[in-house]
């Protein structure tokens, strides 16, 4: 049976058992703001996962959440540049970023736009992909996993059956995505959007998430019953 932790900032911690199957870490706002028990403060992290290693976990993405804080996801409304007609922007992917990835900063553009990763099993695990303009790409039954993808725009991308396992997610944009069947487990979600997303079977199975994240993540009527209850959504 899973077990949860919920840690005050004073760091008094009471843990009883429960069903969730996710790993729900501290806020951008816990990690940031509310610490130090002072007026107004508030719980700061709710932890829930099989494994007992959750306080570790919330430590580093406590640290993550608070320089996400300040860099947003990118809005679908925002305008892009221009498609990159660079020859072999594609495989670029295979390469990725790996300058400032935590910020999404890099040496140049990664325009992976309209780009057909269907079933790549090899050359996309563990890239960086920083900032990556990814909108309306193919990721079906790619193996993701340990991906670091900050700052990606993957508004109407398909990811369907996608393996992103132990990957980290951070301020991705994955509005009017398909994301069927995508596996997030043990995979850090921090600030990233999900509206209007096609979410049905998602295997959410020691997701890392940040309390509000979950708010906003269960507001998606897609995710079926069996995902709900592996995030803990009510």
């Amino acid at each position: 049976m899973a077990s949860s932790c919920l840690a005050s900032p004073a760091g008094a911690a009471l843990c009883r058992p429960r069903r969730l199957r996710c790993r729900v870490a501290c806020s951008a706002a816990d990690a940031g703001g509310n610490g130090g028990g002072g007026r107004g403060a508030e719980p700061g992290w709710f932890l829930a996962g099989r494994k007992n290693a959750g306080r570790l976990a919330c430590g580093v993405l406590a640290a993550w959440a608070v320089s996400s804080a300040s860099n947003p996801v990118i809005a679908a409304s925002q305008r892009l540049p221009p498609l990159s007609t660079e020859p072999n922007r594609c495989e670029r992917a295979f390469v990725g970023n790996t300058i400032g990835q935590a910020n999404g900063v890099y040496d140049k553009p990664l325009d992976l736009r309209f780009c057909d990763y269907t079933n790549e099993k090899t050359n996309l695990k563990g890239k960086s992909l920083a900032a990556a303009l990814m909108s309306d790409a193919k990721f079906d039954s790619a193996d993701m996993s340990e991906v670091v993808m900050s700052k990606a725009y993957a508004v109407g991308a398909s990811f369907k059956g996608t393996d992103f396992t132990n990957a980290v997610i951070d301020r991705v944009n994955f509005e009017k995505a398909d994301l069927t069947g995508a596996i997030f487990k043990n995979t850090v979600l921090s600030g990233s959007t999900f509206n209007d997303a096609k979410m049905e079977d998602v295997d959410f199975e020691d997701t890392i998430i940040g309390y509000i994240d979950l708010q906003k993540l269960c507001t998606n009527t897609s995710i079926s019953a069996e995902s709900r209850l592996e995030l803990g959504c009510r």
